[in-house]
C-alpha cells in the first residue's frame, strides 16, 4: 500500500466517480481552527456554536483552577447546520477516510446519527479513528520514507440511512479482480447470509463488474457495500488495500498471497457470540492510565478533583443545615 493509494481513497476523490451508486453526501472543508480543536486534549465537553457553555478545569504553574469557555465556530456551525438540513435533518459524519465508529458508546443514543455540530464534535473528540486520520493517515505505507502528500481535511456529512448490519459486506479488490467478500459485522451470526450466500455473491459480483471495475484510480482497494432487502447493492465506502484496513474474517496474508486471486468467497461466522472489535475503545485512556498508575499526573489531577467534589458536597450540606 503506497501513500498515493491512501490519497485516492479519500471520500472527496471517489465520491464524484460513484455518486449515483452511493448515499447522498455533502463535503465541507475543515477549518484549521476546528482541526486544532479536535486535536486538543484539554477540552472534552464540546461546543458547536449553539450557545452551549463549557467549563473545564486546567492547572497552571501555581496549581490554581480556572474556568474556561469552549471555543465556538459560528460560521462553520452555520454551514454544517445548513448541510444537515439539506440532507434531511440527520447525518452520518466522517472525515476524509474514517467515521467515528469507535465512539458511538459516548453518544446518548449509542448511535452515530448527528443533528448538530455539537453531536459531531462529541463523536470526533472521542474517536481514535478520527485522530488517526488527522495524525497518521499514511501509517503502514510501504513508501514511508517518501514525503507525505498534502491533505486538505474535510467534514463529510452523509444522509442518515438505517443500514442493517446483516446487509453490509466488505469486498477485497486485487488487480481489479474481486478476490474476497466478508460480512462486515462478524460479531453476529446472520442466518440469511448462510442461506443466501450464492445470491449475495452474485449480486455483489454483478455490481462490481458493472459499476466499479476499472472505474477507480487504483487496481487494489477495499470496497464496502450494502445489499438491501430487494437485492440492490449500494457502494458505502472505499479503503486502501493494506493493513490499515480491517481484513475482518480474512487475514492480510491470505489476501496478498497468489492463491487468493483464484476465488471469490462470501464468509460468514457460524457462532452466536463474538466480542465487538470496538470494545477496546470504550474505556477512556485516562481510566486505563489511572488503573495502572502509568501517569502520575493524571492520578494527582483525579485526586484533586475528588477532593474538590467532596468539599463542594460538604458546603451544600452545611447550607442545608443553616436553612
Amino acid at each position: 500500500m503506497k501513500k498515493e493509494q491512501v490519497v485516492n481513497c479519500q471520500f472527496s476523490v471517489w465520491y464524484p466517480i460513484f455518486k449515483k451508486h452511493t448515499i447522498k453526501s455533502l463535503i465541507l472543508p475543515l477549518p484549521q481552527n476546528v482541526i486544532d480543536y479536535l486535536l486538543d486534549d484539554g477540552t472534552l465537553v464540546v461546543s458547536g456554536g449553539d450557545n452551549n457553555t463549557q467549563h473545564n478545569q486546567t492547572n497552571n504553574s501555581d496549581s490554581e483552577e480556572e474556568d474556561i469557555q469552549a471555543p465556538e465556530f459560528p460560521e462553520f456551525n452555520s454551514k454544517v447546520l445548513k448541510a444537515i438540513n439539506t440532507l434531511g435533518g440527520c447525518v452520518f459524519p466522517k472525515l476524509n477516510w474514517s467515521a467515528p465508529r469507535d465512539a458511538n458508546w459516548i453518544a446518548l443514543n449509542s448511535s452515530l446519527q448527528c443533528q448538530s455540530l455539537s453531536d459531531i464534535f462529541l463523536l470526533f473528540k472521542s474517536s481514535d479513528f478520527i485522530t488517526h486520520d488527522l495524525t497518521q493517515p499514511f501509517l503502514h505505507s510501504s513508501d514511508e520514507d517518501s514525503p507525505n502528500p498534502a491533505i486538505n481535511y474535510e467534514l463529510v456529512l452523509r444522509k442518515w440511512s438505517e443500514l442493517l448490519p446483516g446487509g453490509e459486506f466488505r469486498c477485497f479488490i486485487k488487480e481489479n479482480k474481486l478476490i474476497g467478500i466478508s460480512q462486515r459485522d462478524y460479531t453476529q451470526y446472520y442466518h440469511h447470509i448462510s442461506k443466501q450466500e450464492a445470491q449475495i455473491c452474485h449480486s455483489i459480483q454483478e455490481f462490481f463488474s458493472q459499476h466499479v471495475q476499472y472505474q477507480f484510480l487504483d487496481e487494489d482497494f477495499v470496497l464496502d457495500v450494502y445489499r438491501d432487502s430487494w437485492g440492490k447493492v449500494w457502494l458505502i465506502d472505499l479503503n486502501p488495500f493494506g493493513e490499515v484496513t480491517d481484513s475482518l474474517l480474512f487475514t492480510w496474508e491470505e489476501l496478498t498471497s497468489g492463491n487468493s486471486l483464484s476465488f471469490v468467497v462470501c464468509l460468514y461466522l457460524d457462532v452466536t457470540v463474538q466480542p465487538s472489535p470496538c470494545l477496546s475503545y470504550r474505556i477512556p485512556r485516562d481510566f486505563v492510565d489511572l488503573s495502572t498508575g502509568e501517569d502520575a499526573y493524571k492520578l494527582i489531577d483525579f485526586l484533586k478533583l475528588k477532593k474538590r467534589q467532596q468539599e463542594d458536597s460538604e458546603e451544600e450540606v452545611e447550607e442545608e443545615v443553616r436553612q
